[in-house]
């Protein structure tokens, strides 16, 4: 069932983290802009930590949790889908260690997030800003491992666009949130804070487009009536060019394939048996009865051209035979 599947998780993290930023503005709007405790003197725009620092810390708190919680469970998602084949599966060690190192970092993240929202910049300043630094550092350490290994990808499968267009979006990420994150710890340094603030959402709502972007990393993994999982196309597409490394024929580990060119001719199974009577005994003539007379001479518990027909039925009485 496709509306059962994991690109749900990259949705609700998105449209909790933008919720959550969204409710949170709003509310400092409605209330006419107020000059909170933890703002500087001559600060009038309220960083996203500030307006989370008093009335609406649950709402901050709730929100932060389960952003990061959802987005490192699309993480794992889509490490689980190319393990188990339902996306085009990794093809080396290399990039099966890059997409670990990759959640390592998400969780870093997550817990700098978490943390963050929990000791607040009005009564934790120097704790609340290394989780910041935790926070920012580990989401961008993550995509750079996602990034590399979808580039290692994009270039193995490259009849798939979406792994291209996928790391082309994360690239952008990494190379705009570092840029941003510079400015805004320029500013916020020089206390120019009104304009680190502004800075601080634009960081946070460009954060909403990176984790949308798993949506396109999760969805070929659905499987639907018109739809196929990724990795299960791949698998048939490698199938079919082992069968023609082999003249057309699958391998023998593969399952049967036909003894001669006439596709309707029977199959044959590969066994390491060393007398198959089914299949390497005598095929007989139209003289001898055929091709089936040594089938039903097989199935029968001695062959018929064994001379002691008597001890084929050990008892009996009259015609009945044991």
């Amino acid at each position: 069932m496709w509306w059962l599947s994991a690109w749900w998780f990259p949705v609700v993290s998105a449209g909790m983290w933008l919720g959550m930023l969204l409710a949170m503005f709003c509310t400092w709007e409605a209330e006419g802009h107020p000059h909170l405790p933890s703002m500087d003197p001559n600060q009038h725009i309220a960083y996203i930590s500030d307006i989370g620092a008093f009335g609406l810390k649950p709402l901050f708190i709730t929100g932060c949790v389960i952003t990061t919680v959802f987005l490192d469970l699309a993480f794992m998602s889509e490490r689980w889908l190319r393990h188990y084949g339902r996306l085009a599966p990794n093809t080396s060690r290399v990039q099966s260690a890059l997409s670990s190192c990759a959640i390592f970092f998400a969780i870093a993240g997550t817990l700098g997030l978490i943390l963050l929202s929990i000791f607040d910049t009005y009564h934790h300043d120097r704790v609340h800003d290394g989780c910041l630094l935790l926070f920012i550092a580990g989401y961008i350490i993550s995509a750079i491992f996602l990034c590399a290994e979808y580039q290692r990808l994009g270039i193995h499968y490259r009849q798939h666009r979406v792994l291209r267009i996928s790391f082309w979006i994360k690239l952008a990420f990494i190379i705009l949130e570092v840029i941003l994150a510079i400015v805004y710890a320029s500013t916020a340094w020089n206390d120019r804070q009104n304009v680190a603030a502004v800075f601080e959402w634009i960081i946070a709502l460009i954060f909403t487009f990176y984790v949308l972007s798993f949506l396109l990393d999760l969805w070929p993994s659905v499987r639907s009536k018109r739809h196929v999982p990724q990795g299960w196309r791949e698998r048939e597409a490698q199938l079919e060019k082992e069968a023609g490394r082999h003249g057309g024929l699958p391998p023998l580990d593969q399952g049967p394939a036909p003894i001669t060119s006439d596709q309707n001719a029977a199959t044959y199974q590969n066994d390491d048996t060393p007398y198959n009577p089914t299949t390497q005994g005598y095929r007989g003539t139209t003289m001898t009865g055929g091709q089936g007379s040594h089938i039903q001479s097989a199935l029968s518990k001695y062959p018929l051209e064994h001379k002691d027909r008597g001890r084929q039925k050990r008892w009996g009485i009259g015609r009945f035979r044991f």
